[in-house]
């Protein structure tokens, strides 16, 4: 399967994020993020979890399987981090709005949340992203925050989802994402974000959403939300 572009504008903050412009086919693929797809112009078909599905508006939970089946020339895709929204609650602001970057980003700002993280979580959270340029140790993470590597293991899946090593992988890949659509190289960006070379991201883009990084996000254009 040939892969198709993504064209259009990426709208990036720390626990969403909005696509908006045209969205191509993809291999079967699962990532961390919730995912809302709003097609404009034709209903959007998606293979979820083995049951294909075609509507103007599909949900997919996160780290569901699936593949873009069709391309799109106009649709917004709508990213949220589970541990920040409950599908439900997200869903419901989105469903009074007008799609529109700016009216979907207010959504997602307004939306109700989950309750605040663990204050470990956080602060371990914080901490992988300080240091996402290198090698993350899961030890060292449990010991500056007072826990053992058992019991941070065990916050990390019943908070955010995913085990340790799972989420700085996903965290890697966000960063590279980013900073390759601020004008960076794939090698440049993959070293920024901790990954061995460029292949390494490559893949891991593959994995998580089922496209190259070199097809999926040379034509998107960057705009960072506080």
């Amino acid at each position: 399967m040939k892969d198709s572009n993504w064209d259009g504008e990426l709208w990036l903050a720390k626990d969403y994020a909005i696509l908006h412009g045209a969205l191509g086919v993809s291999a079967v693929h699962a990532h961390h993020a919730h995912q809302l797809i709003l097609s404009l112009d034709m209903p959007a078909s998606v293979e979820l979890e083995s049951r294909v599905i075609t509507d103007t508006r599909i949900w997919i939970e996160s780290m569901h399987s699936h593949a873009i089946l069709a391309p799109l020339a106009r649709h917004y895709s709508v990213y949220a981090e589970p541990y920040a929204y409950n599908g439900q609650e997200l869903l419901a602001s989105i469903e009074k709005t007008e799609p529109s970057l700016p009216t979907l980003m207010v959504a997602l700002q307004t939306a109700i949340r989950k309750p605040v993280l663990d204050a470990r979580v956080e602060t371990a959270l914080a901490q992988v992203d300080r240091l996402l340029s290198g090698k993350i140790s899961a030890s060292k993470l449990a010991d500056d925050v007072h826990v053992s590597l058992s019991q941070l293991e065990r916050l990390f899946s019943a908070q955010l989802g995913l085990p340790v090593r799972r989420l700085v992988l996903w965290r890697r890949l966000r960063l590279a994402i980013a900073t390759t659509l601020e004008g960076q190289s794939l090698t440049t960006a993959a070293h920024a974000a901790g990954f061995a070379d460029s292949a390494h991201f490559s893949r891991t883009m593959r994995s998580m959403f089922g496209v190259r990084a070199d097809h999926s996000i040379s034509h998107m254009h960057l705009r960072l939300i506080d």
